[in-house]
């Protein structure tokens, strides 16, 4: 005897603990297989670039502060860097160092976010637990650093607010080996569980060709095996003075994305160490640079390696004090749109895993 059954449309989301934000998808489900998903954005609508064009430059990087909020030094970064290139500023080295630390220490703070989450949605609450109890080390040290918690608002077109407190590169340097050792923990509680793989090896997969053509980019493109890291390839600011390496996949899948994660953050280690044994002792954390700042007339583009992937940012300047046009290129936004084809087809209990493979942050999804 035949079975037919009914099909159901259900709302995942937008609440913000079930899909990282308010993010919403709705399926039509047969049984527990998607037959089809609607992935709807927008309802953040930040306006973030239509506001920054009636900002001067420097009050513009608060807003990049929460387009990612999970790794805001980074947004700081692209901003600024942008206008420095187009104003030829050459930045002070001390600044560039703590530019640096500041920035890896959050990649480190934004990936075990997407670690202790993405265990999380799966069921397994201990990681996440962990997981907050390192980042709160982070953040405290890049408290000190700016005066803020999550958006810290700390970089400034020339180099960076002020100068790290007296101690605080010392802390940094205790907090390496911490780090290392908290990171081989999580393999041993999580990489190699039976449970845990069962669940991730093989599903979402997709192909390099696939990634390219989706302009994937981060630990979502390198997954695939394709070694590509802006750091490494496009050098900016003082990266190209580390050595460290480029953590890569093979077959695109859930664990791949998972573990280049995981063993980026061991890689951003090895930079924080290397940056606090070069940092110059002492010297100027800014450039000259006018009290108002007016970008000249033109156009630039700049890029860098942000926790999620390739973050651009590009200024059309009329020569004001105010950038005419501003676009950044946010990559949680192109990472999430491969989703909908990665979950058709698949069981609604994959779909959970898919998603928190990606790790988008919804700021800048609909920034």
């Amino acid at each position: 005897m035949a079975y037919k059954t009914e099909e159901l449309l259900l709302n995942v989301g937008p609440q913000h603990p079930s899909t990282h934000g308010v993010f919403r998808v709705v399926l039509k489900l047969d049984g527990e297989i998607i037959k089809e998903a609607t992935p709807v954005i927008g309802y953040l609508h930040r306006g973030t670039e239509k506001l920054a064009e009636s900002l001067q430059y420097t009050q513009i990087i608060p807003y990049t502060d929460r387009m990612d909020y999970l790794s805001a030094m980074t947004n700081n970064y692209t901003v600024c860097h942008t206008v420095e290139t187009m104003m030829g500023i050459e930045v002070p080295e001390r600044a560039e160092y703590l530019r640096v630390i500041a920035m890896e220490l959050g990649r480190i703070a934004s990936h075990l976010i997407a670690f202790g989450s993405f265990l999380m949605d799966m069921g397994a609450t201990s990681p996440f637990l962990y997981a907050l109890r390192e980042r709160e080390m982070i953040l405290n040290l890049l408290n000190e650093l700016s005066g803020a918690r999550i958006t810290f608002n700390y970089m400034r077109v020339g180099g960076v607010k002020w100068d790290a407190p007296d101690g605080w590169i010392e802390k940094v340097k205790d907090f390496v080996p911490y780090m290392r050792e908290k990171a081989r923990s999580y393999h041993d509680l999580v990489t190699g569980n039976e449970i845990f793989l069962t669940r991730v090896k093989g599903i979402g997969v997709y192909t390099k060709e696939e990634a390219i053509n989706y302009s994937l980019s981060g630990p979502n493109l390198r997954c695939t095996g394709v070694k590509w890291d802006l750091r490494k390839d496009e050098p900016y600011s003082v990266y190209d003075r580390f050595d460290f390496d480029v953590p890569v996949g093979e077959n695109g899948d859930v664990f791949d994305r998972y573990y280049c994660r995981m063993r980026e953050v061991e890689e951003s280690l090895k930079i924080i160490e290397q940056a606090c044994e070069q940092i110059p002792k002492s010297g100027e954390i800014m450039a000259k640079v006018p009290k108002i700042i007016k970008a000249p007339k033109g156009e630039a583009f700049t890029r860098i390696e942000g926790a999620r992937g390739e973050i651009g940012c590009y200024i059309y300047s009329d020569g004001k004090k105010e950038p005419y046009r501003i676009k950044w290129r946010r990559p949680s936004f192109y990472n999430l749109q491969i989703f909908k084809k990665l979950i058709e087809g698949q069981n609604i209990s994959d779909m959970v895993a898919i998603l928190g493979s990606i790790d988008i942050v919804l700021g800048e999804v609909d920034g």
